[in-house]
């Protein structure tokens, strides 16, 4: 029997609230390849979650924050609503953004009206591993979402919300799943959608930032005249 439950352990990076803001605001600055290629140097080589995850609406292509998880499956239950998950959502905080995962495959985890309760709580976006419906609206609130797949079926009687706050898993790119840890950091853009562990999250994001800077060296350079040929020997790769 599924019960729901809620963590009691702590993030494993004992960052502090202005610790994290900083943190976020810097990832925002850089390209999700970069990243995936800090994290390879680091032998974390699946990291990526699946190209299915795309963003809500399409031009809001832009997330950053820490991974506050909730799980949830198929459950048949009465009309009504689902108090668990009001629970689980209203835990949220600043910086963090809402990863969804289970088994409901063909509903909504996600909607508008949650959208605004995360969001009124300082949440900056939500990663789910599942459908999302209201697009327009959440796209007119500013509220940004990667989702698996759009579609209009409720979850309200069919998915029900388990526990929140523990490890979860999304389906991955070059694995069959990535393991998302409460406090974990999720950035995604136009690539994709990426998961940083706790830990390494400075090494990867100081690494990340050296190698955009070099990036931004090279466009210009190439921009001037610099050949491509003549920037692989001065860079290398990059």
């Amino acid at each position: 029997m599924t019960t729901t439950s809620q963590a009691t352990a702590p993030a494993p990076a004992a960052f502090t609230p202005e610790q994290k803001a900083d943190i976020r605001r810097r990832y925002l600055a850089v390209d999700t390849s970069n990243v995936a290629d800090v994290l390879d140097t680091l032998g974390l080589m699946d990291q990526s979650l699946s190209g299915d995850f795309a963003p809500y609406p399409a031009q809001q292509n832009r997330i950053a924050g820490w991974a506050y998880t909730i799980r949830g499956q198929k459950t048949p239950y009465p009309l009504g609503g689902d108090a668990d998950k009001m629970t689980a959502c209203h835990g949220v905080g600043p910086d963090e953004l809402t990863v969804w995962s289970g088994d409901g495959e063909g509903v909504c985890y996600f909607g508008e009206l949650i959208a605004l309760g995360m969001k009124e709580r300082g949440c900056v976006g939500a990663v789910i591993d599942g459908g999302i419906r209201d697009i327009r609206w959440i796209g007119e609130h500013g509220f940004p979402v990667f989702a698996r797949y759009r579609t209009p079926t409720q979850s309200i009687g069919r998915w029900k919300v388990n526990a929140w706050q523990v490890p979860v898993v999304l389906r991955g790119a070059t694995s069959r799943t990535v393991e998302v840890a409460p406090g974990d950091f999720l950035l995604g853009d136009e690539d994709g959608v990426i998961v940083i562990p706790a830990r390494v999250v400075e090494t990867v994001l100081v690494e990340a930032e050296r190698l955009t800077r070099i990036e931004m060296s090279i466009r210009e350079e190439l921009a001037d005249g610099l050949s491509l040929a003549d920037a692989l020997a001065k860079y290398g790769h990059v």
